[in-house]
C-alpha cells in the first residue's frame, strides 16, 4: 500500500437548512470542488465534519457516499473514534469494507482510560483491520495527550503508521518528525512551518475554504520554492490564525461560504459567528487573491 502524502481536506459535512438532515447532493457538490482543487486526501466524520453530532447511521452513510463518490480520484480516510473499543472497531471494519485507505482514531475521550488502556485501545482497533490507523491528537478536546515517546511504542503495532498532531507545537511536530511515523500536521496556522519540518503533509479543516493554496503550498514546498511558498503563506496566514483562534467549525464553513462553497451552517447546538466576528473573517481574508481557494 503506498504511503499517505499531501493535503488531506478535513471535510465540512453539509445539512439541510435546519440541520435536521445530511444533504448528500451538497456534500458531493463540495468534494467534487474540493478534488477539483487538487487535493491528495480526504476525511470524512472528522472533527471539522462534526462526528460529535452526527448520529452513528449518519457517520456510516458519509462514509459510503464519499467512498462511491470520490472513486478514487483521491485517498479516502474515515473517521473511526468512539470512546468504546467495540464501537470504534465497528466503524474501522466499516470504513475498511467501503475502501477507505485509512482510518483516523482518537483516544477515548471524556474520562478516558490512562495510557496503558490507550495502547490497548488502538492495538485492539489496529489488529481488526488491515488497512493503516492514523492516531488523532488533538488533547484539548480530547483530553489526552499522545505524546512522542507514546507514539513511538504505537508505531511498533502492525498498521499503526501516522498521526495527525492538532497541538499547533512546531516543537511537537519535529520531535513526532523523527519517530520515523508519517506525521500530518492538523494545526492551520503551522502547516507551511510543519512541512518544513518533514511532515508528510496536513489533514486541515480549513483546506475547505483554502484548498487552492493549501496545495499549491504543499507543491511549492515539494519542488523547493521556498521563497514563493513563504510568499504565499503570507497570503494565507491571517485566515489560518482567524480559524484557529475563533470557534472553528463555524469559521470554517463561514470561510469556505464566502469564497462560493455551500456548505451551509454547522448542526445546532454550534451557532456561527456573531456579526462581529463574521467581520473580522472577512478582514482576515481580504489577503487572499480574488478567484483562489475554493473554486
Amino acid at each position: 500500500m503506498a504511503d499517505l502524502k499531501g493535503v488531506c481536506c478535513a471535510l465540512c459535512t453539509t445539512f439541510n437548512g435546519d440541520g435536521g438532515a445530511i444533504d448528500e447532493a451538497a456534500l458531493k457538490k463540495h468534494m467534487d470542488n474540493i478534488l477539483s482543487a487538487g487535493v491528495h486526501i480526504i476525511l470524512v466524520c472528522g472533527g471539522t465534519g462534526e462526528f460529535p453530532f452526527l448520529l452513528p447511521q449518519e457517520r456510516r452513510r458519509i462514509a459510503e457516499v464519499a467512498a462511491k463518490h470520490i472513486n478514487g480520484r483521491a485517498r479516502l480516510i474515515v473517521h473511526a473514534s468512539a470512546t468504546n473499543t467495540k464501537e470504534c472497531i465497528e466503524y474501522a471494519k466499516n470504513a475498511e469494507g467501503l475502501g477507505a485507505d485509512c482510518v483516523l482514531v482518537l483516544p477515548p475521550f471524556f474520562e478516558g482510560p490512562r495510557e496503558d488502556g490507550v495502547y490497548y485501545h488502538f492495538e485492539k482497533v489496529a489488529t481488526s483491520i488491515k488497512i493503516p490507523v492514523m492516531t488523532y491528537n488533538i488533547p484539548v478536546h480530547s483530553g489526552f495527550d499522545i505524546t512522542p515517546a507514546l507514539f513511538r511504542r504505537l508505531l511498533k503495532i502492525d498498521n499503526i503508521r501516522y498521526m495527525k498532531d492538532s497541538t499547533a507545537d512546531i516543537v511537537r511536530i519535529q520531535t513526532l518528525v523523527a519517530t520515523g511515523g508519517g506525521i500530518f500536521d492538523g494545526g492551520d496556522p503551522t502547516f507551511f512551518f510543519g512541512l518544513l519540518a518533514g511532515c508528510a503533509g496536513g489533514v486541515l479543516g480549513g483546506a475547505n475554504a483554502l484548498a487552492k493554496e493549501t496545495v499549491q503550498l504543499y507543491n511549492l514546498v515539494q519542488t523547493g520554492d521556498l521563497h514563493g511558498a513563504r510568499t504565499l503563506w503570507e497570503k494565507m496566514f491571517p485566515t489560518n490564525l482567524f480559524l484557529w483562534t475563533h470557534p472553528y467549525n463555524p469559521s470554517v464553513k463561514a470561510a469556505t461560504n464566502l469564497r462560493g462553497g455551500k456548505v451551509g451552517q454547522c448542526r445546532k447546538p454550534v451557532l456561527p459567528l456573531t456579526e462581529s466576528e463574521f467581520r473580522e473573517l472577512k478582514k482576515a481574508m481580504k489577503s487572499l487573491d480574488r478567484g483562489g481557494g475554493y473554486i
